[in-house]
Formats: structure tokens, sequence, C-alpha cells
């Protein structure tokens, strides 16, 4: 769906990185590194997202840092459509809606560093949260979503990045 409206794959992958968490931020040579694309692809690219009034630029540590602007008047319909794309809305739907007492939900992996993998990993922290029925809605997600979905009660070892997207008020 947004592939074919936002026809560059540059373009796409910098709007998931920084759109579906307003604290994600990045320099030139990290995302080339990262998405594995040319320094020149990704400067072209991010230029035209900061002069549209999309990310704002910072500088500091001898880097320019890039980040989502979330001050601009499109900031929560982007990052809603991101998280559209990205299914994660659905899953933090279902997940409260019958897991039990959920305290946060956070995303994992590679969709917390803006990456779209196609495995999405999300993290239930609660009491007496239901296994089985997190297993049942992962499944329900893989099959609505047509990804790979993950469901953790616990934070894997390998976990780099972590993006809460709901959290208890008392937790």
């Amino acid at each position: 769906m947004l592939q074919s409206l936002i026809t560059s794959k540059t373009r796409l992958k910098l709007l998931i990185k920084f759109f579906v968490s307003a604290s994600n931020r990045g320099y030139l040579r990290g995302i080339a590194e990262e998405f594995n694309e040319s320094t020149n692809a990704i400067r072209k690219e991010l230029n035209q997202l900061t002069e549209a009034g999309y990310l704002v630029r910072e500088e500091g540590e001898q880097k320019v840092f890039y980040r989502a602007n979330s001050k601009h008047t499109l900031f929560g319909s982007l990052q809603g459509l991101i998280h559209d794309f990205l299914g994660i809305d659905q899953i933090v739907d279902q997940v409260l809606e019958r897991a039990g007492d959920v305290q946060q939900v956070a995303l994992l992996g590679d969709y917390a560093q803006g990456l779209d993998s196609g495995h999405i990993e999300v993290l239930v922290i609660g009491n007496n949260v239901d296994s089985a029925y997190l297993l049942q809605a992962a499944g329900k997600a893989e099959k609505l979503l047509n990804k790979k979905v993950s469901l953790y009660t616990q934070v894997p070892e390998l976990a780099k990045s972590k993006i809460v997207l709901y959290q208890k008020e008392s937790f």
C-alpha cells in the first residue's frame, strides 16, 4: 500500500525510521550503513524531507542528526500512517483487549530501529498476562498483516532497541 504511494524505497525507509517513534534519530553515515545504501542517496532524501519540514536537522557531537519534526502539522497523520502500514496499532489493540493486566507494550527489534524487516517483535509486560492468548493473537496478527509476529513476556537478551507503545500510568 505505502510502497505505491511513496515510490522511493529510501524515502520510505527514512519515514519508517523516523516516524515509528518520535525519539528515533540518526546521522547520515549511520543511516547509510544501516540501510546499506550510498550516503549520496540518503543525503538527497534527508535534504528533501528536511526542506519539506518533516524532519528536523540538529548539529551536535561533531555530526548532523535528523529526527522527525513532531511540531509539523502532519506529524500525527504520518506517524499513524506508518503505524497502520506496520500493523502496530492492530497488535497493541488486540493485546490490550484481552491479554490480562498489561502494564507495558513495547516494540523491539528491527521495527524499533525503523526498519521494515517483515518481523514484528512485541514485548508485553504485566501481571497475570494470558500467554496462550498472546500466542493466538500473534497468529491472527501474522495472517492479518502478512508479517511474522513474535510476542514476548520478558525482554529477550538480544534486544537492542525498545519503543514503548503503551504504558499504564501506574507502571
